[in-house]
This record gives structure tokens, sequence and C-alpha cells, in this order.
């Protein structure tokens, strides 16, 4: 492996990124527990099985297509080039299996290839899919009680193996097209994944309708109270710190820049430009304060706004909390909140969407203003240490905010889902609904018709 210093170095950052992997599963385990709190009583076990199974879909999807797709796609579609060769993350790689470096025996791959792959794929690769588990997360909590699970897994893996892993490819690589050409800057994920899958939820959501009784005759939202309110709050600090494990995967821990010429060691984010991981530590506590305090304040103390203020407010500072002073990322995160907060309500008695946990606010609104944000706040910083590369600025922060939002979120999943929607492979039947997903009993007609009947008289559907 070459130098004691460098063997050193790639072994560190090989255990450095197996850790950030077991903290990043915490998300998974606290999106689950969330959205079964959230769940009605007669809903809670098809909601922990539609929420755990994306699991392997989405892995067996990145592992075949969403990694290669990463490092093929950064060119975008032709502005900066054509596809990418990355032969280390071809799923019949010989990288894409246990190695220990020294001369490849395929004709693709270098000497260098195998030195840096064979030790670093795996866990980049692991890291990767914890992202890609996470957007098909963020789509589930929206649209809980009412979609089909094959439908959803289906969005799942469009959302988890291809639109957020292209919305990478161009904004979250050291060359990604979006970074040349705009400046976009998006070190923790604000848009790439949160914004996305936001966006992609909403879609669902127009397609999928409300459920049963959500909304009244008068247009005016009913709330249905949670299944178990302390699974939510538990599931959510667990969320947090999943998080953690989620900014440390977002980084480098240990690169040399090269400061004059001369060796100089510092942890870099995914543009190889240089951070520190105390600096990461002060704005992610300070985002999550700022979040919290405004989710308190603005729902008048309901926990439900004020835990989820708190991730809403992480998410709309991770753009830019590399570089922000602790300051920025509390105010930018209560901003965030407070706007996410008030469009989730006007959306909603708007246009009549039912999103069962807020997700489409938390994530998505959150994540575009975070985006447009750092775009002001960090004007003129650079974008990547490639010389040539736009600087950071509010016009390509906006455009790559709205061409993620809706380009690659909304709009996909709108025709996915609106093609399910027109074969009838959306949303489940009104009596399954009626009666609970959970329940795997045979009903007769007149039971259904029964059922309904009282069901129209109590809540006048």
């Amino acid at each position: 492996m070459g130098s004691e210093l460098s063997a050193l170095t790639v072994i560190f950052t090989e255990f450095y990124y197996w850790v950030t992997v077991v903290f990043m599963f915490l998300i998974h385990v606290g999106f689950c527990l969330y959205e079964v709190g959230v769940s009605r009583e007669r809903n809670k076990l098809n909601t922990l099985m539609k929420n755990s199974m994306l699991i392997p879909t989405i892995t067996i999807g990145f592992f075949f297509v969403g990694w290669w797709l990463y490092f093929a796609a950064q060119n975008g579609p032709g502005i900066t080039g054509g596809l990418k060769s990355a032969a280390w993350s071809e799923p019949w790689s010989e990288l894409m299996a246990p190695h220990l470096g020294g001369s490849p025996e395929s004709n693709d791959l270098s000497l260098d290839d195998t030195a840096t792959w064979s030790r670093l794929n795996g866990v980049f690769w692991a890291a990767f899919l914890l992202f890609s588990w996470t957007a098909g997360s963020i789509l589930s909590g929206a649209v809980i009680e009412r979609i089909r699970s094959a439908a959803f897994w289906t969005l799942a893996m469009l959302v988890g193996c291809i639109t957020w892993v292209i919305a990478a490819a161009w904004g979250w690589s050291d060359t990604g097209w979006m970074v040349q050409k705009l400046g976009y800057h998006d070190a923790y994920a604000s848009g790439v994944i949160h914004a996305l899958a936001g966006g992609s939820a909403l879609a669902i959501l127009f397609q999928l309708g409300p459920r049963i009784g959500r909304f009244r005759e008068d247009g005016s939202p009913r709330v249905f109270p949670a299944h178990n309110t302390w699974m939510i709050i538990i599931g959510m600090f667990l969320i947090y710190t999943g998080f953690w494990g989620f900014y440390a995967a977002c980084n480098v821990p240990i690169f040399d820049i090269n400061a004059d010429g001369s060796p100089f060691f510092s942890a870099v984010t995914i543009y190889l430009t240089p951070t520190t991981l105390s600096g990461i530590t002060f704005n992610f506590i300070m985002a999550l304060t700022g979040g919290l305090l405004i989710g308190y304040m603005v729902s008048k103390g309901d926990p439900f706004w004020t835990f989820q203020g708190g991730l809403g407010g992480i998410i709309t500072a991770s753009a830019g909390n590399d570089l922000y002073h602790p300051t920025h990322a509390f105010f930018v995160a209560v901003f965030g909140v407070w706007i996410a907060y008030k469009l989730h309500y006007w959306v909603e008695r708007k246009f009549k969407l039912d999103d069962a946990v807020g997700a489409v606010a938390i994530h998505g609104y959150c994540g575009f203003i975070g985006l447009v944000a750092a775009g002001f706040i960090l004007w003129g910083y650079p974008s990547s240490m490639n010389d040539g590369y736009a600087s950071i600025n509010p016009v390509g922060q906006t455009l790559g905010a709205l061409l993620i939002f809706f380009g690659l979120g909304f709009i996909p999943c709108y025709v996915f889902a609106g093609l399910f929607r027109r074969l009838g492979l959306l949303r489940i039947p009104m009596e399954i609904e009626l009666a609970g997903l959970d329940h795997r009993i045979i009903r007769s007609e007149d039971e259904d018709r029964t059922e309904l009947a009282d069901f129209e008289e109590t809540i006048n559907y």
C-alpha cells in the first residue's frame, strides 16, 4: 500500500466510514419508529413493513445501477462531456468485492484504482446507500396508510437508485457540472437528498390523494391522532443521532490539500474543500437548537412540530454548514423552519394535500430554502478546489434548487405516480383503507357496504 503514512491514512479512512455507516443506520431505525408512531393502530404493521422492505429493494438497485451512475453521470446530459468511465463502481468489477489491492486483473482498472478503491469502495458505497435509504424513507412517511406497497417500493427505487444519484453526480461531487457551471454548493445535502425527496413526495401526494376523512366537506382538515407519541419522540431523537453520522460521512476525514505547495492535512467536504469537524459540530448543534426553538414557538408548543423543527433546522442549514459561522447556522435554521411550517399549512388548505408527517415541509421546503440561503450567505466562496469553476452565488444556488426540487424530484415522480394511478396500481381499495391495512380477513360485499355507509354517515365523506 506504499508508505506507512499513506497506509495509515487509507485504513483510518476505511474505518472512519465504516463507523459513520453504523451511526447512519439509526436514521432508518428512527424513521421506522417515527412513522409507525404517526400511523393509526390498524395500519402500524403495514407502515413498518413498507419502510423496512425498502432496505433490500433500494440496496439491490443501488448495487447494480446507483453506485456506477454517481460517477458516470457527473458531466450531466452532455453539458461538460459524456459518460465518465468508472470501472471500480461497475457491479461486476473485482473491486466491488473483497480485495487487498495490488495489480488489477481487469484492463479497465489501474494500480491507482486498486490502491484506493480496494479499501474504500465498500464503505463509500454503504455511506451513499444509507443516503438512498433516507431518500426512500422521506417518501414513506408522507404517503402512509393509503399507498400500495409495490407502487411505493417502485417509486422509492426511482428516487433512491436514480434521481437522487443523478442529483448527487451533478451537484454533490467535486467535478459535477452544476459545481463547475453554477457554483452549486450543498455540503451536507440540503438539496440533493432532502429537497429532491421532498419534491418527489409532493408529486406523489398530488396523484395519491388524501386519506379518507382527512378533509371535511367544507375543505377544513381533520387531525388524525398519532398511534404512539413516545415512538415519534424516540424516533426523532434517533434520527438526530443518525444525522451525526450523516454529517461525518459527507466529509473525507484526512486529506492533503497541498496549501502553498507543502503538505497540509485537513478534513474536506465532498467537494474536497477544507473544513473541520470542530466547525461542523458547532453548526450542527446550533442549527438543531434554532429549529427546535422556532418549531416550539410557531406551533405553540406542539410536540410534533417542535421535534420536526429540530430536524428541519439541521436540513435548512446543511447546505452551508461547512462554512457558516454558528450564528449563521442558527438563524438560517430559524428562518427555514418558520417558512416551511407556514407553507405546509397553506399548501394543505389550498390543494387538499395530506402529508401525514410533514415530510414535504421539513425535507423539501427546508432543503430548498437552505440552498437559496447558502447562495447569499456564502456568495463568492469557491465551490471547489478546482481552478476555473464558478464561485458560490445566489443565482446558481437558486437554479440548482429549482432543478433538483422540480426537475429531478417533482416531475419524474409525478409522471410515474400518475401512470400507476391510471393503471389502478397506486392506491389501495377503499374497503381495505377503511378496515385497515393490517387486517388479513375475508370480508363480504355486504360488510363492506355496511361499514362504508356507517363511515359516510359519521364523517360526511
